[in-house]
């Protein structure tokens, strides 16, 4: 039995600008075309492709905008950087631009979700008998919100499809983020208080864990963590790039989900690009989701958030994935562990799918 998966982290966007990938390929096709190439070398084999979206009934995805400040810059290949919120805004327009020309272009393969609407009118067609060809959904989530310069601006924003907005990835003017602690600046609560006002979602993947704390406390819409796993489940784990238990209760209490990353330095910090992919098998992602699980007592907080192309490939991710279609391998691993059917539907896609009925807009 294969599930109706939905991942709630892909950095599409940024590899269509910064490689040119063309996600309307197979993942086998793009890694022939870039062998030898710039993208091969920083970013690794790519793990995704409609038609593997299709095998493995990936109907839904979060798509991402993401550009990273100036002062981590990768070289001179990393060309989505920003200086300031100008430039960040000027990558994350052109970012939504590129989602734009690829529903434009592959309207049968790739369909924008801003509605519920939107939202059933894809599952259904995930759901017809026979499983026909179905185009997969994408909502837009802003990873780092520098390029919003001002609160207003966060209805221009919402016009253009964003329905979820992540304030952190290293520290910005909103709060502290990855390696970078700090609590939510004054301009961060304005922004949470706009954001709730308009609908979006928050997303506290990146968040230092002082901001999260203090935006779990103070948001007043919904809350996720798109991509993140339990820091106590991470091998050599101290960065607070994961989360802590009491984020992840206050998470639950919220009625939150929780994305589970199967990247191997996720799943064991000792792990570098190059080591046995063989390190982290893909039971550990098991592993984390069950720590989730049984810290709500249910099934109905723990998500798959793959973030991959998300700066690593096929390289660095467990033995058993080649594409995404192999994260229905998952099912598995969970129903040995005592999951029954339905739990492993939440878990694989109806989680995030319940979220999306409860905060997008009609």
């Amino acid at each position: 039995m294969t599930h109706l998966i939905i991942d709630a982290h892909q950095d599409l966007a940024w590899n269509m600008l910064t490689y040119g990938r063309d996600y309307s390929l197979s993942a086998h096709e793009i890694r022939q075309r870039e062998i030898g190439s710039l993208a091969a070398e920083k970013n690794g084999d790519t793990l995704l492709g409609w038609p593997e979206f299709q095998q493995g009934r990936v109907a839904l995805v979060f798509g991402t905008l993401f550009a990273a400040p100036t002062r981590t810059k990768l070289g001179d290949w990393d060309i989505l950087t920003y200086a300031n919120a100008e430039e960040a805004r000027r990558i994350y327009l052109a970012q939504m631009d590129a989602y734009d020309r690829l529903f434009d272009r592959h309207p049968d393969k790739f369909q924008p979700v801003r509605t519920t609407r939107d939202l059933s009118a894809v599952v259904e067609k995930w759901k017809q008998p026979g499983n026909p060809p179905a185009p997969t959904g994408l909502v837009t989530l802003m990873e780092a919100a520098e390029a919003i310069r001002s609160v207003d601006e966060l209805d221009e924003w919402w016009q253009r499809g964003v329905r979820i907005i992540g304030p952190a990835w290293k520290s910005t003017r909103f709060c502290g983020g990855t390696r970078e602690p700090g609590p939510l600046t004054p301009e961060g609560r304005s922004l949470l208080a706009g954001m709730a006002e308009r609908g979006f979602s928050l997303d506290i993947s990146h968040m230092a864990w002082e901001s999260a704390l203090e935006a779990l406390d103070l948001y007043e819409g919904h809350i996720v963590a798109s991509h993140a796993n339990p820091l106590k489940m991470v091998r050599h784990g101290e960065s607070n790039r994961f989360l802590t238990d009491e984020i992840i209760d206050r998470l639950i209490e919220r009625g939150g989900v929780i994305g589970v990353i199967p990247f191997n330095l996720f799943l064991d910090q000792a792990w570098r690009k190059g080591d046995p992919r063989s390190q982290c098998p893909l039971d550990m992602v098991a592993s984390h989701i069950d720590y989730i699980c049984q810290r709500a007592g249910n099934a109905l907080h723990a998500g798959i958030g793959s973030d991959f192309d998300g700066g690593f490939g096929l390289q660095s991710v467990p033995p058993e994935l080649d594409t995404i279609a192999d994260l229905q391998k998952l099912p598995a691993l969970l129903e040995a562990r005592g999951y029954s059917t339905g739990d492993i539907q939440s878990i694989m896609g109806l989680n995030w799918l319940n979220h999306l009925h409860k905060s997008l807009p009609e």
